[in-house]
């Protein structure tokens, strides 16, 4: 089959109490990439603000912003004048007490072109997001009448983009259900580091398992995946933590696993030429969807196999 050249971009930065400051970071990322000739750039999991989930106070969600509103009308004015399709991030507030991680994509006319509410949600020590955000819904009809929401992929000038959000990146289900819904490629904006106190061996299983997750991703779904994570050292302002070292290592996989591009720990912008019709020949030669057997798999609905 021919080639289909998609150019990517991955802005991986780090992230301050100041939002100019942040906004600054990723429209030089942004830039760069589309200077180097991207026509889609990711950006990482909430770039707008530092990672404020390490702790619980209710004065963090005067963070949240509407849709739409001032980062979409940032990055859509972006969007248009680079004529680039961009993947941004932001904290949702979508009803008074009613808030969410939700991820944008802007269109390369400036329009928002879809959004993706973090389903998966995680609630750990230092990751304390149960309290910020509610899991996006299922499926629902817009005013449009058009159904959206839970693993749908965003239709764009640059193809249909299966966006996940972070703790996503984990479960296989995720990914599995944008491939069936057509997506072209998986995208992770991301916020993963380790504890600085674990040792260096248990940091290096925490990464490795990390980009092996995702990789697995491509495998089983014949995709490309593209992934942005944030780096720095971020403190806990509580001082009950030691805070979180944000490990980068961004990073984009071919359709059969193999790395097409990868950061380190500090900041970069990688660029990424992705063959979207090459995942055509890989499931052609590892045919899993068409093995699956999707008669015996109802278990997968149940929380636990008693």
């Amino acid at each position: 089959m021919s080639k289909k050249i998609l150019r990517a971009g991955i802005v991986q930065q780090p992230c301050t109490s100041d939002r100019v400051t942040n906004l600054k970071m990723s429209e030089e990322g942004i830039r760069a990439a589309a200077a180097g000739g991207a026509q889609l750039v990711l950006l990482q999991e909430l770039h707008t603000s530092l990672y404020f989930c390490q702790y619980e106070s209710t004065e963090l969600f005067e963070l949240a912003e509407s849709i739409p509103g001032p980062s979409t009308e940032w990055l859509g004015a972006l969007a248009k004048e680079l004529k680039l399709v961009i993947v941004g991030s932001l904290f949702e507030r979508r009803a008074p007490g009613l808030y969410h991680n939700t991820a944008v994509v802007l269109e390369s006319d400036g329009s928002l072109a879809g959004t993706y509410r973090k389903m998966h949600i995680p609630d750990d020590p230092g990751y304390y997001e149960k309290f910020y955000f509610t899991p996006g819904d299922i499926a629902c009809r817009n005013a449009d009448g058009v159904m959206r929401g839970g693993f749908t992929p965003i239709q764009t000038s640059v193809g249909k983009l299966g966006v996940l959000v972070c703790w996503d990146q984990w479960y296989p289900e995720a990914a599995r259900l944008m491939a069936l819904a057509g997506a072209d490629v998986l995208l992770y904006p991301t916020a993963i580091g380790w504890n600085p106190d674990d040792k260096d061996d248990e940091q290096a299983r925490q990464r490795d398992a990390w980009v092996t997750i995702q990789r697995s991703h491509a495998v089983a779904n014949g995709l490309p995946v593209l992934v942005a994570n944030r780096v720095g050292h971020e403190s806990d302002p509580t001082g009950n933590l030691s805070g979180a070292q944000f490990w980068g290592h961004s990073f984009a996989v071919g359709p059969q696993g193999e790395f097409i591009a990868k950061a380190g720990e500090k900041p970069d912008v990688l660029l990424v030429d992705v063959d979207l019709a090459r995942s055509e020949n890989v499931r052609r030669w590892w045919p899993f969807l068409r093995d699956r057997r999707i008669d015996a798999y109802n278990d997968l609905t149940r929380r636990f196999r008693d």
